[in-house]
């Protein structure tokens, strides 16, 4: 089957230098042939490049010319991407009270082009700026309220952030011998996928290693990161899982 998205899924590869190319390559092209979905598409990927260089400026700037190429459309379906990546530099800068919104705004958008993925996936951002805000309640609903629609909806490729959104709320709930179980649960959700964490994601999982490493004893944190590394969804947060979502922990060799 052809990738209908091949710079996105370079990215969540880690293929930076590719998606670098390939992106400022499609922007020159698609500004030649007047094709504005090509050129945002292109200059999203290159704000998410920025995001992984920790180059927060140009990101902002990269989604903002995005964002300006796709409102002269007018259509809005064309805002969803460049709108998603300010939310995440005003998330990796800090600026909590104002992801809060972008993530709401984006939410609220994606739910009235019928994007549900995209709601389920800015939903899991919102949690974790909820977590950082020291809202626990308001986190743990949202993130139960994913998990729901993991189990229902088999969004197998979502389940490293089930992880990484749980090891987040188990520190936050000073569980830290759970929350090393669940970085190692992550680490080979994403390994098996083939994929690395989203920019603002990964930013946040080095964090709670940093914590997990300062409060344990190393031998203790390898046998912790061990075990959850074997651990399937249902051994992670209880309840009965899809079988192909399940059948991930089989494949030790993906």
């Amino acid at each position: 089957m052809t990738d209908q998205q091949p710079l996105r899924t370079s990215f969540r590869q880690g293929n930076n230098e590719q998606v670098r190319h390939q992106a400022t390559l499609q922007v020159q092209e698609a500004r030649e042939s007047g094709d504005a979905a090509g050129e945002v598409e292109g200059l999203y990927a290159l704000a998410r490049v920025a995001l992984r260089d920790h180059d927060l400026t140009a990101a902002e700037d990269l989604a903002q010319r995005a964002l300006t190429v796709a409102q002269q459309t007018g259509e809005r379906a064309l805002e969803e991407r460049p709108r998603h990546v300010l939310a995440a530099v005003a998330r990796l800068a800090g600026d909590h009270a104002r992801a809060v919104v972008l993530y709401q705004a984006s939410i609220d958008l994606n739910r009235a082009l019928g994007n549900q993925v995209t709601v389920h996936t800015e939903s899991h951002n919102l949690a974790m700026i909820e977590l950082q805000l020291g809202h626990i309640d308001r986190a743990r609903l949202l993130m139960s309220e994913g998990h729901d629609r993991v189990r229902q909806g088999g969004l197998h490729d979502f389940v490293p952030y089930l992880g990484l959104a749980g090891a987040a709320l188990a520190l936050a709930d000073d569980d830290v011998h759970r929350a090393a179980r669940l970085i190692g649960f992550t680490d080979k959700a994403f390994a098996r996928l083939g994929q690395v964490p989203d920019p603002d994601d990964a930013s946040e999982l080095a964090m709670m290693r940093e914590r997990v490493a300062d409060e344990l004893d190393a031998e203790t944190v390898q046998t912790e990161l061990a075990t959850g590394a074997a651990w399937s969804l249902a051994d992670a947060f209880g309840g009965t899982w899809p079988r192909a979502s399940e059948s991930m922990r089989e494949d030790d060799d993906a």
